[in-house]
């Protein structure tokens, strides 16, 4: 992989932002209605006011039969009767045309959950498509911009006089949605002020970030607007906090002007004083690269990977009478290995399930014939055949081994009939707790397996080159040896792509696979390599080996695993991305 460290800084445009404000379109609305809720109260009047860079570009205005009456204080409040109303077109005929009106805008009102809630109510009833309007609503806009010495409350009235707005309102639609124009032009006065100039610095905008976080916005500036990490150093050029991002700009911004519900991230950028970043060639190769730079660095606000080397596996030995333990290490000494697990307690429960299954001897030390030594009670309990005493030849213990490893690598049923068969015994005594533990046993049992037999599907590949569409155009190429990204990539739009493969390949880093379940990188960065090769679109355009998963692998218990989990309200899947090896993309070539 390629990547450049930028750290010379450069001043950049509103434009390169995000979508400046000045260039939204805005449609300013605001109704009248029967009563509060949508559910049982009608529209009455709608008015909206069209803008774009203070500029009035069009108003809507109509008054709506609600078919029904309108309550006597309503009318009082907003001078609308009945007669009024009675001649007024109906809401299946105002409402297409007024979301034809605000088609393409960001709809913007004061107290906009009332107002939107009756129009997406009004749509739904009529079945009518609702576009999917982004939404800026004056009033909590208002509560995070203004102080209490300068605005007792966010009325509409208040903020009006405040603003000096050219409209009174007066609970008429129309009236009221003007003023609200004016309202939203003096809150981007003084939201310029604060560093917010850009549509998406307005939606996450909050009056919770401290002067001292707005003030180091400028560090933003000069980083590169596509896919790539980005590193917050200290005064000491510590790495603090290491991200990823499809925009890099635009999202280390948001650490400098928006809301931040982490309140760590605060105290970081308080200390932060340089932020690099290293483009990449796509996101699979930032998040790649934000997962290796927080293993290099360990940044004391980075929460996870920082420790991917404190994982557990369990090792079946290779010795005379093979046996069953937990280890750190991966060895190359011949074991079979079920891993990696994130927590002891997951692996100890594995190990359980395992020894229901199987007939292992659970003691320590070494065997050995020549001089053998009392049984335990396992043997006498029948779980263990006893092979300290010389009751088990090598020969026999042999089967119980295979079995195991077969269970690990391949066909997990065994486990999953031992172990639910002890579970149905003790739900017929009624001793469900102790059935609730042979259950969470075996889910991490499978779930280990699961992830061991997903991960070995694409660790065995020497070489495997995938496309995908890229956003703009041309295509996403990455290439991957024994589950490890060595290379990335992205071919111009409408060009041949096999040169760029060709080159990829050439320049592409050369591992040596070691032993173990991952022998090239960590299982985080596998797992992200194997859900960017499942996403839909991706194409396989060369390939080392086989890719293939067991017929009967415990991939193929996900709807077990699923229901077990939810007994306990637990997730499914440890890594969360929800991935089952029944899926493969299909293999076609790219010219």
């Amino acid at each position: 992989m390629t990547a450049a460290l930028l750290a010379t800084p450069a001043q950049v445009s509103f434009d390169e932002l995000g979508t400046a404000l000045r260039e939204v379109t805005f449609v300013v609305v605001d109704l009248e209605t029967t009563g509060g809720s949508p559910q049982t109260s009608a529209i009455t009047e709608i008015g909206a006011v069209k803008v774009r860079g203070g500029e009035v570009l069009g108003e809507f205005a109509t008054l709506v039969n609600p078919r029904t009456e309108i309550p006597p204080f309503i009318a009082v409040l907003t001078g609308i009767t009945d007669a009024m109303v009675a001649t007024a077109p109906a809401l299946r005929t105002v409402l297409p045309a007024f979301l034809d009106f605000a088609r393409g805008s960001v709809l913007v009102a004061h107290n906009a959950p009332f107002d939107l809630g009756f129009l997406r109510t009004g749509a739904q009833r009529l079945a009518l498509p609702w576009p999917g309007f982004a939404a800026v609503d004056t009033a909590r806009l208002a509560r995070r911009v203004l102080t209490r010495d300068e605005s007792p409350n966010c009325r509409l009235a208040t903020l009006a006089t405040l603003f000096r707005a050219g409209t009174e309102p007066c609970h008429r639609a129309l009236a009221d949605a003007r003023a609200t124009v004016d309202v939203l032009h003096g809150l981007f006065e003084r939201l310029g002020g604060l560093g917010v100039h850009s549509l998406e610095e307005l939606q996450t905008f909050s009056a919770q970030v401290s002067d001292v976080q707005r003030r180091k916005r400028y560090l933003a500036d000069g980083l590169p607007s596509g896919p790539g990490v980005y590193l917050f150093r200290d005064a000491q050029h510590r790495v603090l906090y290491v991200g990823k991002s499809s925009d890099v700009r635009r999202r280390v911004r948001t650490y400098f002007v928006s809301s931040e519900t982490r309140s760590r991230m605060a105290e970081m950028v308080g200390l932060t004083e340089r932020v690099d970043a290293i483009r990449c060639a796509h996101t699979l190769e930032a998040e790649v690269r934000e997962l290796r730079l927080i293993a290099e660095h360990k940044p004391r606000y980075n929460r996870r990977s920082r420790f991917p080397e404190r994982v557990t596996y369990v090792k079946l030995t290779a010795e005379r009478y093979p046996r069953l333990s937990l280890v750190r290490l991966v060895r190359d000494d011949g074991a079979t290995y079920l891993g990696p697990f994130f927590s002891a307690r997951a692996a100890e429960r594995a190990v359980a399930a395992l020894h229901q299954a199987f007939r292992l001897r659970q003691c320590t030390g070494t065997l050995s014939p020549r001089r053998p030594r009392p049984a335990c009670a396992l043997a006498g309990m029948a779980r263990c055949g006893a092979p300290c005493e010389g009751r088990e030849s090598p020969a026999d213990y042999a089967r119980h081994v295979v079995a195991t490893q077969q269970a690990m690598l391949g066909d997990p049923r065994p486990v999953l009939l031992a172990v639910q068969g002890r579970m149905g015994r003790l739900a017929e005594q009624e001793r469900f707790e102790e059935a609730s533990v042979h259950r969470d046993r075996l889910a991490a049992f499978v779930r280990a397996a699961a992830r061991r037999q997903r991960i070995g599907a694409i660790t065995g590949i020497a070489t495997l080159v995938a496309a995908r569409p890229a956003p703009g155009g041309g295509w996403e190429l990455t290439v991957i040896r024994h589950g490890r990204l060595v290379a990335a990539g992205v071919s111009a739009t409408g060009g041949a792509v096999r040169p760029y493969v060709a080159a990829l390949l050439a320049t592409a880093e050369s591992v040596t696979p070691g032993p173990g379940p991952t022998p090239c990188a960590t299982a985080e960065e596998t797992e992200c390599v194997l859900a960017w090769l499942c996403r839909p679109g991706t194409r396989l355009v060369d390939l080392e080996g086989s890719w293939s998963s067991p017929a009967y692998g415990a991939g193929g218990l996900a709807d077990w695993l699923a229901a077990a989990c939810d007994e306990r309200g637990a997730a499914p899947l440890e890594d969360v991305r929800g991935l089952r090896p029944v899926h493969r993309p299909a293999r076609a070539g790219v010219t």
